[in-house]
């Protein structure tokens, strides 16, 4: 019996019909050209040889009576295969388009929360001739270990499928041949995971002091002059994405050679993120000027940032979020990602002084039900259109594997992922490293991004990246600028003209200092005559 973090429970409070939590991610597969058999239930037969590997497959959720507290995590030893692992045919000409209008779809429906908490499905009938994978699983746990785990599940590293051990079997263990657990049970875990929780508090307080204190340096350091754009961030501007959401979805991708654009970060003064942050702004601002929607206010990006520390692998989500600037309001490319480049530095700066308490649970009696009313109230009572919201839209960069993986013998070619859009923030755009290229996915309430308005925001996005292209190099525009001073300091130096007219020489000095009187004709008689 695990219990959930508050962070994790936080993912099955906020969920409404409307806003499923699940993540997701489409991969496109490429299947051996001398492959005869039956890739669905080939992968199917492999899922159930290795779900031991992965407690995410087998553990579902019981929760705490009268849902005072958290939720835990038991073990389900009756776990219905046909259920959660399923075959789907695309209808002829099985386009991209089909396929993720589908995705789309799919990623709309809940759980069943009665059961463990993942589905997958084998998408067949592609024109490509590729078999596409999409897997949704609840954000409540799949971050950290069970991310690992579930790689070892579904991937290889080679096209030769592994053989693993067989599951040991389990004794002494209730959980596994029961349904649920007992009332009794659950109230003293409760009871026993609070003091916990309490005793790590009260010994985090001295590190959540000097956290603080460091954080509250960094933002004081992070004062800009008078003519400078400022790093502290205000509340975001209304826009048709920052509204309430129903439970339909719009579904995109692109992919973008992961190499070319880190090297393009470099060239321009900046990284892969500030490369995605400033192609999200380019798009946006087009895609909202088009429709004389543009705010004159800068657009505020949520980015999600994680907390766990190098070597952590414990199996529960460690995440915060920061507030970029997506400096729309900039006109001119180059000083639009200088910008973005400066805030997205100053958010990290600040979360990694204050990492250590930014993750720490924090109990508190009856939540689930508290949570629950609070996410259905914000959402159907239209305070997501009617408040400020803190972020106009939401943009994730996942690092992800560098090197080819295979599933059930095919090579994986594209690793594109599924995301959360939520009440107030109708549109997510997360983008994955893998193999070399980076693969972008937006994921919108379709209501208010439609699926031709989402492949509209692809073709955006293009053409921002082109025009980042064009952007000199960080040495020839800081040549330019020194140019540029080195003119300003000339002329500053300079003398003056006075009212327009031509400027007299100064006046020569004599050796005591004193100005040298005009000598006229009369007086050069008599200096000649004293020297004579």
């Amino acid at each position: 019996m695990n219990h959930l973090s508050s962070i994790d429970a936080s993912f099955l409070h906020f969920e409404t019909p409307e806003t499923p939590m699940h993540v997701g991610s489409l991969m496109l597969l490429d299947i051996p050209a001398a492959y005869k058999g039956d890739y669905f239930e080939d992968f199917k037969a492999m899922i159930a040889k290795r779900m031991h590997l992965a407690s995410v497959l087998t553990r579902k959720l019981a929760p705490m009576p009268f849902e005072l507290a958290e939720p835990v995590w038991i073990e389900d030893g009756n776990i219905d295969l046909d259920h959660h692992v399923r075959s789907l045919m695309l209808r002829r000409p099985g386009s991209m388009d089909q396929l993720q209008r589908l995705v789309a779809r799919l990623h709309s429906s809940l759980l069943d929360r009665s059961r463990p908490l993942w589905e997958l499905y084998v998408i067949e009938g592609l024109e490509s001739g590729q078999v596409a994978l999409y897997t949704k699983a609840h954000h409540s746990g799949v971050d950290g270990k069970a991310g690992t785990e579930l790689a070892k599940v579904l991937y290889d590293i080679s096209p030769q499928v592994r053989e693993v051990p067989p599951p040991r079997r389990k004794l002494g263990n209730r959980s596994a041949g029961g349904y649920q657990l007992g009332m009794a049970e659950l109230l003293q875990a409760a009871v026993s995971n609070s003091a916990q929780q309490y005793r790590k508090l009260a010994g985090l307080m001295p590190t959540a002091a000097k956290a603080l204190a460091a954080a509250a340096q960094v933002l004081a350091s992070q004062r800009t002059g008078k003519d400078e754009r400022a790093l502290t961030i205000g509340m975001a501007p209304k826009t048709i994405f920052n509204d309430a959401t129903t439970n339909q979805r719009s579904y995109s991708t692109l992919t973008l050679p992961f190499e070319d654009l880190k090297a393009l970060g470099k060239r321009v003064g900046g990284t892969v993120n500030t490369i995605v942050m400033a192609m999200c702004s380019e798009a946006l601002r087009r895609f909202l000027n088009e429709r004389s929607l543009l705010s004159k206010e800068a657009l505020i990006a949520g980015v999600p940032v994680s907390l766990r520390a190098e070597g952590d692998d414990s199996m529960n989500n460690q995440v915060s979020m920061v507030r970029v600037d997506l400096a729309t309001d900039i006109e001119d490319m180059a000083e639009r990602f200088k910008a973005i480049h400066n805030s997205s530095e100053a958010a990290k700066a600040v979360v990694r002084e204050v990492k250590p308490v930014l993750g720490v649970d924090m109990p508190m009696t009856g939540a689930p039900w508290i949570m629950t009313s609070l996410a259905s109230l914000y959402g159907r009572s239209n305070l997501a259109r009617r408040l400020p919201p803190m972020a106009n839209v939401l943009i994730s960069n996942v690092p992800g594997p560098q090197a080819p993986l295979y599933v059930a013998g095919a090579r994986m070619v594209s690793f594109y992922p599924v995301s959360i859009p939520y009440h107030g923030s109708a549109l997510n755009i997360t983008v994955q490293s893998y193999a070399g290229q980076l693969d972008l996915g937006i994921t919108a309430c379709r209501r208010i991004l439609s699926q031709e308005e989402s492949y509209e925001l692809i073709d955006h996005l293009r053409a921002a990246l082109r025009k980042i292209e064009r952007l000199p190099s960080v040495e020839v525009a800081s040549q330019a600028q020194s140019t540029k001073a080195d003119e300003r300091a000339a002329a500053a130096a300079a003398p003056a003209p006075l009212d327009g007219k031509k400027k007299t020489p100064a006046k020569t000095r004599t050796a005591t200092g004193k100005p040298e009187k005009k000598r006229t004709p009369a007086r050069q008689a008599a200096v000649a005559r004293r020297v004579n």
